[in-house]
């Protein structure tokens, strides 16, 4: 069997692990402890992010064609690859938050939503809070003023109903200026 042959599956692999992805990341890794190495495929896993090591010449032949092909350039010495499908930032924020404490960790580059960018680039998009973190955010941005308008309304609920208060008002305003509409009509007494 001819090596080609042999790299097949593994090539397929990896466009599949490709295919539909939000976002792919290249990695240095090399001098990550197993400790440490177990530690962050754990959290990868458990957000979705496939993270595997393959030969740069493979990842290349399988991201002919593709937005991903733009890693090209990046794609040399030990490099992993961290794909999400479903959270475009999640790979590069949670290999970033890792290579804080691990020097041997690096982010390389990447392609976010078909967007390729260097390492300065995507570590900026590593520190874009995830998805979830976004939407209840944006959820509690939404609550904040409507909360702040419950409060209004029970409060004037709570001062006698506010609406048969403010009727009254213009009710006393108008015997008060009565008096006063009067008193302007009348003729002022002749000087002499």
């Amino acid at each position: 069997m001819a090596k080609v042959e042999l790299k097949q599956p593994i090539v397929d692999e990896i466009k599949e692990m490709l295919d539909g992805a939000q976002s792919a990341v290249a990695v240095k890794y090399l001098g990550i402890t197993v400790e440490q190495d177990t530690k962050l495929r754990k959290e990868l896993r458990e957000n979705g992010v496939s993270y595997k090591v393959y030969k740069n010449t493979l990842i290349k032949r399988a991201a002919e064609g593709t937005e991903f092909a733009a890693l090209d350039p990046d794609l040399e010495g030990p490099t992993a690859l961290a794909v999400s499908k479903t959270d475009a930032t999640a790979p590069a924020r949670i290999i970033a938050k890792y290579a804080k404490d691990i020097q041997a960790l690096e982010l390389k580059s990447g392609v976010v939503e078909g967007q390729y960018y260097d390492k300065a680039g995507i570590s900026t998009i590593a520190t874009i809070p995830g998805r979830e973190e976004l939407i209840s955010k944006l959820l509690g941005s939404i609550k904040s003023p409507l909360s702040n308008l419950a409060r209004v309304l029970n409060q004037i609920a709570e001062q006698g109903g506010g609406a048969s208060a403010k009727a009254e008002e213009p009710a006393a305003e108008a015997v008060a200026e009565a008096p006063a509409e009067a008193a302007a009509e009348e003729p002022a007494p002749a000087a002499e």
